[in-house]
């Protein structure tokens, strides 16, 4: 089974090589890649670089240049380019396990259930604690990404592989002209048409948080892109029941609910008609302590 890696990147020249050097090292044991990278408007020596690494790679490396438009923006343009039948998105200051794409070919091979819209492993977090106290439950079996994040109350960031004939039906949905948008609301959009995915409890990728990432800013990313994220705590509630959703997520879907809609500048009886249900009375109660706290955000 061929897989393709799917790589934004935007003036990453100096991290980029470390996802290269394991792209090569997997090589030796597996050989049906190619490695898609978009990039999103560098003004660095990218495009330098890459160019070199394509004239001595052994496999395939397909190199796009655009004007920036975001990370989300950037992969949903190049997914017409795919040609493999297993995507993985990894981030240009990422880098692969050794051996680790064997493994996931075989684990394709192995994957009985059509209605699966891929596997999921976990990723190295430099400097955090992979240890997960429910990890056990969820092991091996095949699982919706919210109940793993809002039911099993897992943290971290997770390692997605998709099959790239589902994968590439879909997009990272963004609102108004927004660059930015969690990877989660494609996710659980996901969830909501298929099974949800098979869950392996090993790192197949290894990723270090930087300041200038997205996770370290993510004050100013809230700020920067209020309308999507407006919509994916709308949608989180949505998908919010007694039995896939732990309370205090909920309430967390409903603080963040309520601060995007203030930083949308909704209405606070637009906020309240937002929701249904259990919800609904949580916003009522909420809504304006959230609006006097949501004006100091």
């Amino acid at each position: 089974m061929k897989i393709s890696l799917v790589t934004a990147t935007y003036n990453r020249e100096k991290l980029l090589h470390n996802l290269y050097e394991s792209i090569v090292n997997n090589y030796k044991t597996f050989k049906d890649i190619e490695w898609i990278i978009i990039d999103d408007g560098s003004v660095d020596n990218t495009k330098k670089i890459v160019d070199k690494w394509i004239k001595n790679s052994k496999f395939e490396i397909k190199y796009y240049y655009q004007e920036n438009q975001g990370k989300m923006r950037a992969i949903n343009n190049v997914m017409k380019y795919v040609t493999g039948d297993i995507i993985i998105e990894i981030d240009s200051d990422d880098f692969l396990v050794d051996n680790v794409l064997s493994k996931i070919s075989n684990d394709y091979k192995r994957l009985d259930n059509e209605n699966v819209y891929g596997i999921v492993y976990k990723k190295k977090i430099i400097g955090e604690n992979s240890d997960v106290k429910n990890i056990k439950e969820i092991d091996n079996k095949v699982i919706k990404m919210f109940d793993i994040y809002n039911k099993y109350e897992y943290e971290l960031d997770l390692a997605l592989t998709f099959k790239a004939d589902i994968r590439k039906k879909y997009n990272y949905p963004l609102e108004k002209d927004e660059k930015f948008v969690t990877e989660a609301r494609l996710y659980y959009r996901l969830d909501k048409e298929y099974d949800g995915l098979l869950f392996e409890n090993e790192d197949i990728i290894v990723a270090e948080y930087r300041e200038d990432g997205y996770t370290e800013n993510i004050k100013k990313v809230f700020k920067k892109y209020p309308f999507g994220y407006y919509e994916f705590f709308k949608e989180c509630l949505s998908y919010c029941n007694i039995n896939n959703t732990v309370f205090k997520k909920r309430l967390y879907f409903i603080k963040h609910y309520i601060l995007f809609s203030y930083l949308t500048k909704k209405k606070k009886r637009e906020c309240i008609k937002g929701v249904k249900g259990f919800n609904k009375l949580l916003v009522f109660l909420l809504i304006i302590p959230g609006y006097i706290k949501s004006s100091k955000f």
